[in-house]
């Protein structure tokens, strides 16, 4: 595989801060919409610009094996509570557990004396129904679009502190997003803060209202091309701002995604004449170069193309240039690893699932975790590396077959071990459940 950026490589087992680190740094922890490994420059993918995020590689660190869950709402819960989503009874989509209201990251910082604001994707209420909301789960400030209520891009619908923002008629939802949190962040230059931004970018538009969103200038919808590079253009426009408040070495910026890219994009509202079903929108396949191979999108799929993801961490003068990490991290791993670097404690009387790995950061620490975790739909898998075993008992040699296309056989003697070791893993896990 040809990587398109100029990596330093350092060993990570050695690498130590260039100066002490920020007791109480900035963060600004960015996730991405449907974005796979496939679509940044920096793990090879060829299909799309992304030099800001790349930058951010080659200045930082780039985590090899992160894990997501297939789709947007369960990947949000774990991330914000620190848990697995069946330890919270596998909220239905599009709500958040009233009993963990009170154990997101957000009210975590809070009381650590952060600056909180949340912009973007929020998915886990209708806003309609519950303006206060995000205000309820730990941040000071928001700006968020109507799930399902309206346009996330062109003209958008957003809610503003728990309010119906006016006046962005012809707006271009994810710069007022953007420009929202440079607000935010230029009014909290002096203090602590945490700013979250779940990205509208690169999700397609919403297709299940009465009338169609309104169209791109182009007279179609973004392609998942065009999207993928306003998302790199806005993550850049973020450093830019914190290099202008002179904030880079005071902040830890933070870039992942919710899963991997989708199977197909939507294009136009028009009637699909192809689909058995009425007022289908017309979509486009989604397909992918990542050095000479096409590699469709995987969104929705428990296997690496819909759970491997994106994890890039920049802290100028804290973590060394161009560092691969190969240790396994997934998505309880946030809220405690989120806490350590700013002094926060953990919430009180919660088993939490997540694992901190801060010191791999600070450049002081070693890999937290055996196995990684991810479930969908009903089934779940845990893995290490080499190896990942599903809750059915199906059993795949990563390593050697990471498209999981042949079952390891019960027999097979090298896979023994691990069979045995992840078989207990998950058993600890249906135990708790």
């Amino acid at each position: 595989m040809q990587i398109r950026c100029v990596l330093l490589f350092v060993v990570v087992g050695f690498a130590t801060p260039l100066v002490p680190a920020v007791d109480k740094p900035n963060i600004l922890l960015i996730m991405a919409d449907d974005v796979g490994t496939d679509v940044l420059g920096s793990y090879g993918g060829g299909s799309y610009k992304t030099p800001r995020l790349d930058q951010l590689t080659e200045s930082g660190m780039r985590f090899t094996h992160c894990y997501s869950m297939p789709v947007c709402h369960p990947t949000r819960i774990a991330l914000m509570t620190g848990r697995y989503p069946f330890r919270l009874k596998n909220p239905k989509w599009g709500s958040f557990p009233k009993d963990a209201e009170q154990q997101t990251f957000a009210h975590v910082m809070k009381k650590a004396g952060y600056a909180t604001a949340v912009a973007g994707k929020w998915q886990i209420c209708m806003m309609r129904d519950d303006l206060d909301h995000a205000q309820r789960l730990g941040f000071d400030e928001s700006c968020l679009f109507g799930w399902h209520e309206g346009p996330r891009y062109h003209s958008p619908m957003i809610y503003q502190n728990g309010e119906l923002r006016k006046g962005l008629k012809d707006r271009y939802g994810p710069d007022v997003y953007v420009e929202f949190l440079i607000d935010f962040i230029e009014r909290n230059e002096d203090r602590p803060f945490l700013a979250y931004y779940p990205m509208a970018l690169c999700h397609d538009v919403t297709d299940d209202l009465k009338d169609p969103v309104p169209f791109g200038p182009e007279g179609h919808y973004d392609s998942f091309k065009t999207m993928a590079e306003a998302m790199d253009v806005r993550v850049g426009r973020l450093m830019d701002a914190l290099e202008r408040l002179k904030l880079r070495e005071k902040t830890v910026v933070i870039f992942t995604t919710d899963n991997g890219t989708p199977k197909s994009s939507i294009y136009s509202a028009e009637p699909n004449p192809d689909s058995k079903k009425k007022d289908k929108y017309i979509r486009v396949p989604v397909v992918s170069k990542v050095g000479d191979k096409e590699v469709p999108g995987g969104k929705g799929n428990l296997t690496d193309d819909g759970t491997n993801v994106p994890l890039l961490v920049n802290w100028p003068g804290t973590i060394r240039p161009g560092q691969v990490v190969n240790d396994l991290v997934d998505f309880s791993d946030f809220l405690p690893t989120v806490a350590d670097l700013g002094g926060g404690d953990l919430p009180a009387n919660v088993k939490s699932d997540g694992r901190s790995f801060a010191g791999r950061i600070r450049g002081s620490g070693k890999a937290v975790r055996d196995w990684a975790f991810a479930e969908h739909g009903g089934k779940h898998w845990v893995r290490t590396h080499d190896w990942k075993l599903y809750s059915d008992g199906k059993l795949f040699d990563m390593k050697h077959d990471p498209g999981e296309k042949k079952i390891v056989a019960a027999n097979r003697q090298d896979a023994a071990d691990a069979r045995k070791r992840l078989t207990a893993v998950l058993r600890s896990l249906n135990g708790d459940q």
